[in-house]
């Protein structure tokens, strides 16, 4: 690890994979980090989540101890003519016998379905975190500026710390998006979509039995009306990895949950009109499981990622649905732009100064395409859902759209942009 450069303390709010991402590639770096973390110990909820080649290249980038975290628990599409396919779309609807659906189109890229288990994931990563970075049980409250220019964090548990820069990886109920823009700011609380999900996860024997290899072991999105359902493999490949996304007109029924218990019975309900296949997924699912409520930032995008040397990164700064499965990737990409930024010896050179120019560098630099990513996600969970507009059930104007959405994603060259942000970065440092 190189030696420590006298850039001052950095304080990371949040230990989940946007969190520990970057703070492996600051210490790779050879900087002062140190995690905060409201939760008792390290863990991700929820279960598959994919990453596509823009987020890889970034992996890359933040560190080698990253992709290598990654490429231990990814799971690729088991049927060798599969490898390069990101998902197979058929039609949900109609099919009176298990795999009989309408094969609409397939996408791919030289990267494939990248699917990891986020708990599996973080259990990898956080072993490249030394003894000590990480504090536990802290919530935060709020940020204050000192005299001496240095940041307070005061934490529920009535502890504090200081530090020269605060970075919030504290996803989409962020506090420290909530601190930047104010407690009554409509940029501040998460929104609901007015979509929800069912999440489970099926043994792949059991799955291959009653689905056949091709329909169990690769990734699948099943397309209706007004809901979808994706299927695709995670822990090396034996298990299924289930999603049933359902519209929903209505509230979210809790105003501080974003996951509520449910039960199958419900699945059943909200998808009776879909096909065998689709049902047949639904017989393989536990009787009990948690129904997931789908917000994000979409409605009052933040206009800008810091306010001085307090930024937010990932999910904290633009928390997307997950319909392009590039949430957790935009992510690290944040993580690799930031770590290259904060690596540029004028930053240290400037002392605080050069905090507050980094973090304006990188909040330029990234709004457009993160904020993209929200909107385009929005609209591509409509695409398979038939509810898009100009383009209802055409399977050929789905394609089209999704095609070019997905490259705009995986076509991303994070090299590209920390010379971007590099650019800015001089530009404020004068």
């Amino acid at each position: 690890m190189p030696d420590s450069k006298p850039l001052g303390k950095i304080a990371i709010v949040g230990g989940g994979i946007s969190g520990v991402t970057l703070a492996i590639a600051l210490l790779h770096r050879g900087l002062d980090v140190d995690i905060f973390e409201q939760a008792a110990r390290f863990g991700e909820i929820g279960a598959g989540v994919a990453f596509n080649p823009a987020a890889a290249r970034a992996m890359k980038v933040c560190s080698s101890d990253v992709y290598d975290a990654f490429e231990k628990v990814a799971t690729r599409n088991q049927g060798e003519d599969k490898q390069s396919v990101w998902f197979d779309w058929v039609d949900a609807h109609n099919d009176t016998e298990v795999g009989k659906q309408e094969y609409a189109f397939s996408i791919s890229n030289e990267f494939g379905a990248n699917a990891v288990h986020r708990a599996h994931f973080l259990d990898e990563l956080v072993k490249h975190v030394p003894e000590g970075v990480t504090h536990f049980g802290k919530h935060l409250d709020t940020i204050e500026e000192l005299e001496d220019g240095k940041l307070k964090l005061r934490f529920h548990d009535g502890t504090d710390t200081t530090a020269d820069a605060v970075i919030g990886c504290d996803g989409i109920k962020s506090k420290v998006r909530t601190w930047m823009m104010g407690a009554d700011s409509p940029c501040a609380p998460p929104v609901y979509t007015h979509k929800y999900a069912y999440r489970g996860l099926i043994p792949m024997d059991k799955a291959r039995k009653e689905l056949g290899d091709d329909l169990a072991q690769n990734a699948k999105m099943h397309m209706g009306q007004d809901g979808h359902v994706l299927t695709f493999p995670v822990n090396k490949g034996a298990t299924m990895n289930v999603v049933a996304f359902k519209v929903d007109p209505g509230q979210w029924p809790s105003d501080t949950k974003l996951t509520l218990p449910s039960e199958k019975s419900h699945v059943y309900k909200d998808f009776k009109d879909f096909g065998a296949t689709v049902h047949k997924i639904i017989d393989m699912l536990e009787p009990n499981l948690d129904c997931w409520a789908i917000y994000d930032t979409g409605d009052h995008p933040m206009p800008y990622y810091n306010k001085g040397r307090v930024v937010v990164v990932g999910d904290a700064g633009h928390a997307t649905s997950p319909h392009h499965g590039a949430g957790a990737g935009m992510c690290i990409e944040d993580s690799a732009i930031m770590a290259e930024l904060l690596n540029d010896p004028r930053v240290a050179e400037a002392g605080h100064k050069g905090f507050d120019a980094a973090f304006q560098a990188y909040s330029e630099q990234r709004l457009e395409r993160t904020q993209w990513l929200v909107q385009s996600s929005r609209r591509s969970g409509d695409l398979y859902e038939w509810r898009a507009e100009g383009v209802g059930k055409d399977f050929k104007k789905i394609e089209e759209e999704c095609r070019s959405r997905d490259e705009k994603l995986w076509n991303g060259q994070v090299k590209d942009y920390i010379e971007e942000a590099k650019a800015l970065l001089t530009k404020h440092l004068k």
